[in-house]
């Protein structure tokens, strides 16, 4: 009988919703997570292992690792939201936190918070992903090299932020391997030097840890494997180096076991790119000459890695609403000038390098980043919202996470959710996400040294107006889910009283019919130089589709 082929990879969720893109705390390197790994073992059964309460990282956190206590819940909500829950058990969570009315009872709900210590360990590692080190870089460690090059949708290499980088995360995985597994080793498995010997062993715990950051196939079958499973699989005992005797894994055979199987990700961004199936969208604005890029994994894929990567996007308004699209990871690269709107509950999303344009998104279940974008206004209910190196972008968000504000952003305006579609609210179940708690307008700064405190503002009410989704939907709701802020709603209805009272000024003027006609005419000529001039008029002809194209686009 033929020894099964065993295919491993490295799994992307952890990187692109788990690794925050900011070079990490100094001691989140190896020498002190060696001590905390040590540290909490020792303390087996006191809140530390196997599963670390809030309490017991705080102190770490705060005590040895030197964070201050905002930064030692990001890491470990971060690491919680990672963890697959129904929506029932998260809009359970909302509603107890939504009931807290001070920091103490607040704090009290955390304290019943765990996660598996050992992943957990992981978890901070990976945080080394975006890592900047001067001595690599002056080494040139850091410069583009062939081994971690990525492909675009036209076939050209390009070099994607590490977070979506599929190859840069089976690199970083087999040159950290040793370390990743000497991390889940016991402290009395490891030399005064805390390094492991040839006759270590790893439990079969730290080896169901590792499947955090590994899963994979037999015999390159579809059906997806966590590592465990298919560590533990008895015809894989030899290679894996699994004894019966000791009920572990020997250290050196199982590091060259994963180190043999490792391969690409073939539900990875690479894959996309390579294999997706490219969705022609409507071109919809006559004159353009760009068309845009866009690849889907979801007719290959289990539906827990769907990606959708969309590039180039130039003067157009695209419009989707699918199974093509639900709980995908969006990566939306280098679009300009376009309206895009993605009506369907999402994974994760990320916008890169884009500019001049509008996103309108479903609820997304996990993060939304963007990095390197100018001018975007941003319209999404989402679990959490990060932003690095952005400039003069409006983000109209609902989310019970406070927005991260990375490095390098200039002129942010945050502003509550105004918006809704016909199957907002159903969509928002599906990706469990609640109106409350809401933290839109209270962002922060992860790295103050580095950050102007004047980089973000509210938008003032004065300036604040609801937003239309021009797409006809079934479904039933009718309104912004939540509401608006009493401000907000108070400097709408005043607006609409100015409005009614001009409206009954012009009636009760007493114009002729031809003052009527061009009186019109002038209103007319006026609001077109203000679409012009503000640059709407685009957008109103690009939702106006070719026939050709018109179902596509809807579909």
């Amino acid at each position: 009988m033929d020894h099964p082929t065993v295919s491993l990879w490295v799994k992307m969720e952890p990187f692109i919703v788990g690794a925050l893109q900011i070079s990490p705390p100094s001691k989140f390197s190896m020498h002190y997570l060696r001590k905390m790994s040590t540290y909490v073992r020792m303390r087996s059964g006191e809140g530390y292992y196997p599963c670390l309460s809030w309490p017991m990282w705080r102190h770490i956190a705060c005590g040895k690792l030197q964070l201050n206590k905002d930064l030692a819940w990001l890491y470990f909500e971060l690491f919680d939201s990672l963890v697959e829950r129904t929506s029932l058990e998260q809009f359970e969570w909302a509603e107890v936190m939504s009931n807290c009315s001070t920091e103490e009872e607040l704090e009290k709900q955390r304290n019943k918070l765990s996660v598996d210590t050992l992943q957990f360990l992981l978890f901070l590692y990976i945080q080394q992903l975006n890592k900047v080190s001067l001595r690599t870089s002056l080494l040139g460690d850091e410069w583009p090299n062939p081994k971690s090059k990525s492909y675009s949708l036209t076939g050209e290499s390009t070099n994607q932020i590490k977070n979506w980088n599929d190859n840069y995360h089976q690199e970083f995985v087999q040159n950290h391997l040793q370390d990743l597994l000497e991390l889940l080793l016991d402290p009395d498995q490891l030399t005064a030097s805390s390094h492991s010997t040839h006759s270590s062993l790893v439990s079969p715990e730290a080896v169901r840890a590792l499947s955090f950051l590994i899963e994979g196939s037999v015999n390159k079958n579809r059906t997806v494997h966590r590592l465990h499973e298919l560590a533990l699989w008895q015809p894989l005992h030899a290679r894996s180096g699994f004894s019966k005797i000791s009920k572990a894994f020997c250290f050196s055979k199982l590091e060259s076991w994963l180190r043999a199987c490792l391969t690409e990700n073939p539900f990875g961004t690479s894959a996309c790119l390579k294999s997706g199936k490219k969705l022609a969208w409507a071109q919809q604005v006559e004159g353009t000459t760009k068309r845009a890029k866009i690849a889907c994994s979801s007719h290959m894929v289990p539906s827990a890695h769907r990606m959708v990567v969309m590039s180039q996007v130039y003067k157009q308004t695209l419009a989707k609403s699918s199974d093509t699209l639900e709980d995908a990871h969006v990566r939306i690269h280098r679009c300009c000038e376009s309206f895009i709107y993605l009506l369907s509950p999402l994974r994760s999303v990320t916008i890169e390098k884009c500019r001049n344009s509008t996103f309108v998104l479903g609820p997304v279940k996990t993060v939304i980043h963007l990095h390197s974008c100018d001018n975007v206004k941003l319209i999404a209910v989402c679990h959490r919202l990060s932003l690095s190196s952005t400039t003069s972008c409006t983000l109209h968000i609902l989310t019970p996470t406070r927005p991260l504000i990375l490095l390098g952003n200039q002129t942010l305006t945050f502003a509550p959710f105004h918006t809704h579609y016909p199957m907002l609210e159903d969509h928002m179940g599906r990706a469990g996400l609640a109106t409350v708690p809401n933290y839109w307008d209270n962002p922060m700064l992860v790295c103050k040294e580095n950050c102007d405190e004047n980089v973000f503002r509210l938008l003032p009410p004065a300036e604040f107006y609801p937003f239309v989704v021009p797409f006809e939907m079934e479904g039933d709701t009718t309104e912004i889910p939540g509401g608006l802020p009493p401000v907000y709603q108070k400097a709408l209805s005043q607006r609409e009283q100015r409005v009614q009272i001009w409206q009954k000024t012009v009636k009760e003027a007493g114009l002729t019919k031809q003052q009527r006609k061009t009186f019109q005419v002038l209103v007319e000529n006026k609001f077109n130089e203000w679409l012009v001039h503000t640059g709407r008029h685009q957008q109103l002809d690009s939702l106006v589709l070719p026939a050709a194209g018109a179902k596509q686009a809807a579909g």
